[in-house]
Parts: structure tokens; C-alpha cells; sequence
């Protein structure tokens, strides 16, 4: 059973960053930048009272998942993004 029963990610536009919200409070984000049918990931946090739970996982699964749907290819600059796609084949057609 998970630590955190509500998790939830979400799309925020405004700040150009998707969060990972557990119980009603942030607990990470990813940013992105959108440009000619690509989204440049760069930057993925976690805040740190949440470290160590396996939060980044569901939140750049997320991400893939709605670049996927919003047919955009990605560049993975964010370190941890990179390496979820290497971890998860199946998310490497998305590479622009």
C-alpha cells in the first residue's frame, strides 16, 4: 500500500510545469517548454520532505504520458527524465 493514498498530477499552464500533489500539497514538479511540436523537460524536483518515496516515477510517467497525448516529441534534458526513458523503452519513440 502506498505511503500517500492521494496522488495526483496535474497540468499547471500558468507555470509551465506539471506537480505531483500528495494529499492537496505539491510535493514536486517537472517544468517544460513546448516549441515546433517538441517539450524540452529540464528541470524534475521533488521537494525534499517527499524524497525517497518514488515520487519522480509517476510524475514523469505523467509527463511522457500527456506529451504522448498532445503528439509531441520530448527532449529529456532533465537528468532523471533521461533516465526513466532508458529504464522504459517504451516511451523512447517520444525522443525528438
Amino acid at each position: 500500500m502506498s505511503e500517500h493514498p492521494e496522488i495526483n498530477v496535474r497540468k499547471n499552464e500558468a507555470d509551465s510545469q506539471y506537480e505531483i500533489v500528495v494529499g492537496g500539497e505539491v510535493a514536486g514538479f517537472a517544468t517544460y517548454t513546448d516549441r515546433d511540436g517538441v517539450r524540452d523537460l529540464p528541470h524534475t524536483v521533488v521537494d525534499p520532505r517527499f524524497r525517497g518515496q518514488g515520487l519522480s516515477k509517476p510524475l514523469i510517467q505523467a509527463t511522457l504520458d500527456d506529451a504522448r497525448a498532445d503528439r509531441l516529441k520530448v527532449t529529456p534534458t532533465c537528468p532523471a527524465v533521461e533516465r526513466y526513458i532508458e529504464q522504459n523503452p517504451q516511451y523512447r519513440d517520444l525522443l525528438a
